[in-house]
């Protein structure tokens, strides 16, 4: 029986800065353009849909509440998904995806407190309360700046991300608990509606907006975190470029 083995180059080809470099480039402008294109049918779908029977002209916020929400959280398991690559496969470019996605993961959590926040308002007569799903949020938020702090404050790059990735894995206890906390304790938050096995619960002339912001939103995500990628590995290389001159002057004198 001949051994049959898989060549490694494609994994390799895969992690190596240059092409993504290379790649995302050439993908950048698509992603440019099918980010606008969604953005501009999701907001005039959302401008053009009717007002709930009960909570009115407010329902627009889910519009921008919903898609924020959501990315929150799809970002930190993307980056737990970065933290694993970082810790097993010793992936390149796993950490800087990491890196990249930690801010922009901060702001779209940021956006989903504030516009819950002014959809609270109206509706329970209040801008916060300390419920399950709203406080389980509010700490995946500060664990963002937890780890946006971590990676500034540790000046050795390969400590940097293992401390990271470790810390990510921990705190994606947290996910479950942001998704099913309507579920599992009793809060002033409404349950899921769109995703649902029985089908959405949202008339289709709010949901189908709400389906392209969402889109909208996916795709500015992956848009600004493959430039925030493509920034990270520069910076990566412009800081290996000062210390190789610093060390070439030193051993100079």
């Amino acid at each position: 029986m001949s051994d049959v083995s898989i060549s490694p180059g494609w994994l390799t080809r895969l992690a190596n800065p240059s092409r993504f470099l290379e790649l995302s480039g050439r993908i950048l402008p698509w992603l440019w353009a099918a980010t606008l294109a969604a953005f501009a049918a999701g907001l005039v779908m959302s401008f053009n849909a009717p007002e709930d029977y009960q909570q009115g002209i407010t329902v627009s916020i889910m519009f921008i509440h919903v898609p924020a929400a959501w990315l929150a959280m799809m970002c930190y398991s993307l980056m737990a998904v970065s933290a694993i690559g970082t810790l097993v496969w010793r992936h390149p470019l796993a950490d800087v995806s990491a890196k990249a996605a930690a801010p922009i993961g901060a702001v779209f959590t940021f956006l989903a407190l504030v516009t819950g926040s002014l959809w609270g308002r109206p509706m329970w007569g209040t801008w916060w309360v300390w419920d399950a799903r709203l406080t389980s949020v509010f700490v995946l938020f500060l664990m963002y700046l937890g780890l946006i702090a971590l990676n500034r404050a540790m000046d050795e790059p390969g400590r940097a991300a293992r401390a990271t990735a470790v810390l990510i894995l921990v705190g994606f206890v947290n996910i479950p608990i942001i998704k099913f906390s309507v579920n599992w304790w009793n809060t002033l938050h409404q349950p899921a509606s769109v995703m649902r096995l029985d089908g959405p619960t949202i008339h289709p002339s709010l949901l189908y907006p709400l389906l392209v912001m969402a889109v909208a939103f996916t795709l500015l995500f992956f848009t600004l975190h493959m430039m925030a990628m493509r920034n990270e590995i520069w910076r990566r290389r412009v800081q290996t470029m000062r210390h190789r001159a610093a060390r070439a002057i030193g051993s100079g004198q």
